[in-house]
């Protein structure tokens, strides 16, 4: 059997990639609970005391999937990899992944433009779903964005504020970023040219047609969006506010339904939940 084949009992197997992290746990755990999913892999940095323990450990339970620093080791026996950790790390697994025909369910945030490039190249050899967020609410959040984008296209300032915990690295959320996207998409500009990312001192009026963004770090806030409307006599907030890392890890397994029978390809949540 090959690594993209689907198993013979039916069930799909999923490495996890940053597994004893907070992401990385909820994602095993969600897959130990799945009726379809086999936990197959386990990887973790070179030096992580978690290296050589049981991945489900935590559960209280063994699974037989030691966590581990070697890719091929922990990829060998994988339909798909589960990926939430850093660009850096996630392109190294890329490159793996192609060498190993192993699909990629991809959520990490802050690529460079040129990253993901070679996102979309890797593609071309192995499925990859690429998505900043893979809760399905935050997804119907962004189609609802793109309708009220259109609908609103004058008369409106915009404003995106994102809250998350203490820990996150990158600012503003990969989230909150393709919040933009999708409505400057929608407008018929770029967001490259119309997002305003700092307000400090003198700013002068406010462009009509720029994007602002707003963003709050602290304590254990899983992730909230709000995006503000602004018009003359009324204002329209379309908020999303997530309690739980549980939504993204359910989402992630969607995403590695999705992919089954997918051989190459650029995919994102869209695509999982038919909202082209």
């Amino acid at each position: 059997m090959t690594a993209n084949s689907t198993p013979a009992s039916g069930r799909y197997r999923v490495a996890v990639a940053g597994a004893s992290g907070r992401m990385g746990r909820m994602l095993i755990e969600a897959i130990h609970n799945s009726d379809d999913c086999v936990l197959a892999g386990a990887l973790d940095v070179p030096g992580s005391p978690a290296l050589g323990i049981d991945a489900t450990a935590f559960l209280g339970r063994a699974s037989g999937v030691p966590i581990t620093s070697d890719l091929r080791e922990g990829l060998a026996r994988a339909q798909v990899l589960i990926d939430f950790t850093r660009p850096e790390g996630t392109l190294a697994h890329l490159e793996a992944c192609k060498e190993l025909g192993v699909k990629l369910v991809i959520g990490t945030t802050g690529f460079s433009d040129e990253q993901k490039k070679t996102l979309a190249e890797g593609a071309e050899k192995v499925a990859v779903l690429l998505a900043p967020n893979m809760s399905v609410g935050v997804n119907v959040t962004l189609k609802l964005l793109e309708m009220a984008a259109k609908a609103l296209s004058t008369g409106y300032d915009i404003e995106i504020v994102e809250a998350h915990h203490r820990h996150k690295v990158d600012a503003p959320s990969g989230t909150a970023l393709k919040m933009g996207e999708v409505i400057a998409d929608a407008l018929g500009r770029d967001l490259n040219e119309c997002a305003v990312y700092e307000r400090y001192g003198h700013t002068g009026a406010r462009d009509p047609s720029s994007i602002g963004f707003a963003t709050v770090r602290g304590g254990d806030i899983v992730g909230d969006h709000t995006v503000l409307f602004a018009g003359t006599g009324e204002r329209i907030e379309i908020t999303h506010k997530s309690s739980s890392r549980e939504t993204y890890a359910q989402g992630s397994l969607r995403a590695v339904r999705f992919l089954a029978d997918k051989p190459q390809g650029m995919f994102d949540m869209f695509d999982v939940l038919g909202l082209r």
